[in-house]
Parts: C-alpha cells; structure tokens; sequence
C-alpha cells in the first residue's frame, strides 16, 4: 500500500510541475488551461491521503482498505473505457490494485485461520 501511495504522489508532483512535458512524454493532447490536468494531479495527492489509514493497519481499517482497492479498479475500469494512449492510467492503476486486493485477502484469511485456532 506505502508504494502505490509514494507513486501516486510522486507521479503527481511529478505532473503538477511539468505538466506540459508529462503529456507530451506519454503522447497525450494538450490541454488548455492547464490547469485542468494540474488539479487532477492534486486531487490524486488527495486521494492517496485517504490510502494511509489502511496502509497502516489494513485488518484494523478494513474499511478504508476496500475502498482503496476499489478506487484502483475504478481507475482501471474508466480509462480502460475511454481507451486511447489514456490506457497507461489504467495500466497504472492495476499494477497497483491487483496485488493490494491478493495480499489484503491473504491477510484476512490469515487473521481468520489466527482466530479459529484459538
């Protein structure tokens, strides 16, 4: 979870400072005012604040750690939808989301067996 958080933020600092070469980088159109793709780095910044309460304590915060992972695969399903070079976005998100939901699942699992063995 701590590396997909330290990605997003890196990845939007990243596009809040140079914004006009991340675009060209990954071959995207411009977009003007710039602003537009600068606030959706921000909000990621955000977004990814709301990832460290599970990052912490996924079992304690299970909450939060479902709604992380399902953030992640609504990444990959919208710009698995829009398509295009936007896919990358998406691709972003799965490399992300794929494991957090298997290791999540291994630690439920794993703190259930704990339980029943007591």
């Amino acid at each position: 979870m701590w590396l997909g958080i330290g990605a997003n933020v890196a990845c939007a600092f990243i596009s809040i400072l140079w914004t006009e070469d991340v675009l060209k980088f990954l071959h995207l159109e411009m977009a003007y005012p710039l602003v537009w793709p600068r606030f959706a780095a921000f909000l990621l910044i955000l977004l990814s604040i709301f990832y460290v309460p599970s990052a912490i304590d996924p079992l304690a915060h299970c909450y939060s750690a479902v709604v992380a992972i399902i953030c992640r695969f609504g990444g990959v399903a919208f710009f698995t939808i829009v398509g295009g070079r936007y896919i990358f976005f998406g691709l972003f998100d799965l490399a992300f989301g794929l494991p957090q939901a298997i290791l999540l699942l291994l630690a439920w699992k794993s703190s259930n067996t704990g339980r029943s063995a007591q």
